[in-house]
């Protein structure tokens, strides 16, 4: 959809505050970012040079992708200079209709209703339409947060930049804007105006205060479940209903954020996997690795788990590969009358090593395309690392859990 030109205000307090213009786009490095304006006592400076330091009160105008945006904002600490905060420092499409030239007060003596929904804000992307209401307009014209209850955050008009501030910016035919506000809300706003709304994709704004709650909830559930204080099953239930509790989550995406087929394919290998144990399968691989490959030798035989566990990690999910190699490891130490804990170890470690296809993990296939890289790039880099996982995991499984 090309980049988008917004608005960014620099508080007190931010990574950003005493950094030159050059530095300040450095870091943002992956976000690929730049400074085109900045902002200073209401005054603009178009193609501001690059040694000029930031200070707390500023408003850089970035162009950036709007995948990205969130991304610029949680490396420094920054705002989006069109977003207010709600309760708890939340984006939200509220208050502050000073910024978009109408007041409270004058959208009461219209006659205009207050329509803000009582939602959790989203971020949607609308095309405007030749003929659409707002061409013409800006965002202080259209009094976007009064009238609509809706925050324009961004505009990208194909590579052209305006020069006006952003809620000054007259709105044309073509451009792409990024709005904030509850969906029933939005859903008005191109029904009212004419605009259309684009496919649907994850554009969220960061919450630190959130990040931070999430990130503690997650290190108590690791520390009771580390401890023995609670089973792992029960430390990481009680974690997700201290998320649903806090409203980390809300409860309406709870079921999305879970990867269902990783579920239903954990509960289909589960039973194979007994059903390997209970036949005696699994009994009989452990045999012929044991006495065909390891020829008795435990150390070798540990080996052995490794490198298969790594193997089929490569072509199948991890969990469904630790799934069907548990048994097999189980049988192999009872083959050889030595502890387990070293071997069910040696199949977690392999079942996370899946580097040698770009099948192996999601974030193999992730990188597959915008990389460049082939199928056949993987193992070339993989085996290397595979190697060094088997030479150093072998000794430390030896000495961290003894046979």
């Amino acid at each position: 959809t090309g980049a988008y030109l917004t608005e960014v205000s620099v508080p007190e307090g931010s990574k950003a505050a005493g950094l030159t213009l050059r530095a300040f786009e450095d870091g943002l490095g992956a976000a690929d970012a730049q400074v085109v304006a900045l902002v200073r006592n209401a005054v603009r400076m178009s193609a501001p040079h690059g040694g000029r330091k930031i200070r707390a009160g500023d408003i850089l105008v970035l162009e950036a992708e709007v995948g990205t945006l969130a991304e610029a904002l949680a490396a420094y600490g920054m705002d989006l200079a069109e977003a207010p905060k709600g309760p708890g420092g939340e984006a939200a499409a509220g208050d502050g209709a000073a910024d978009d030239g109408a007041g409270g007060a004058d959208a009461d003596s219209d006659g205009e209703a207050d329509r803000r929904g009582d939602g959790a804000a989203v971020l949607r992307e609308f095309a405007v339409l030749p003929g659409a209401g707002v061409v013409g307009r800006s965002a202080a014209d259209l009094r976007l947060r009064t009238r609509y209850g809706v925050s324009l955050l961004a505009v990208s008009r194909g590579g052209r930049k305006p020069v006006a501030r952003l809620r000054r910016v007259a709105i044309k035919a073509g451009d792409l804007l990024l709005m904030q506000g509850p969906p029933e809300v939005l859903a008005d706003f191109a029904a009212e105006t004419g605009c259309v709304p684009l496919g649907d994709r994850e554009l969220r704004l960061p919450d630190r205060r959130k990040a931070l709650l999430s990130a503690a909830i997650m290190a108590a559930s690791v520390a009771v479940a580390a401890f023995g204080l609670l089973s792992a099953a029960m430390a990481f239930a009680l974690g997700v209903l201290a998320t649903m509790l806090t409203q980390t989550l809300p409860l309406r995406r709870l079921y999305t954020v879970i990867d269902w087929p990783v579920i239903v394919l954990l509960a289909a290998l589960i039973p194979v996997a007994g059903a390997m144990e209970t036949t005696g399968a699994a009994g009989l691989v452990a045999r012929v690795l044991v006495d065909v490959v390891a020829q008795g030798n435990a150390v070798a035989a540990l080996t052995v788990i490794l490198v298969v566990t790594m193997v089929l990690s490569d072509v199948m999910n991890n969990a469904a590969t630790a799934a069907v190699m548990v048994p097999v490891a189980l049988g192999i130490a009872g083959a050889l009358g030595v502890s387990a804990d070293s071997f069910l170890m040696a199949v977690a470690v392999g079942a996370s090593c899946a580097f040698l296809t770009p099948i192996g993990h999601q974030n193999n296939t992730l990188i597959l395309g915008p990389g460049g890289f082939l199928f056949g790039d993987y193992w070339r880099f993989g085996l290397a690392l595979e190697v060094i996982v088997v030479a150093v995991a072998v000794p430390m499984l030896l000495v961290v859990w003894p046979l």
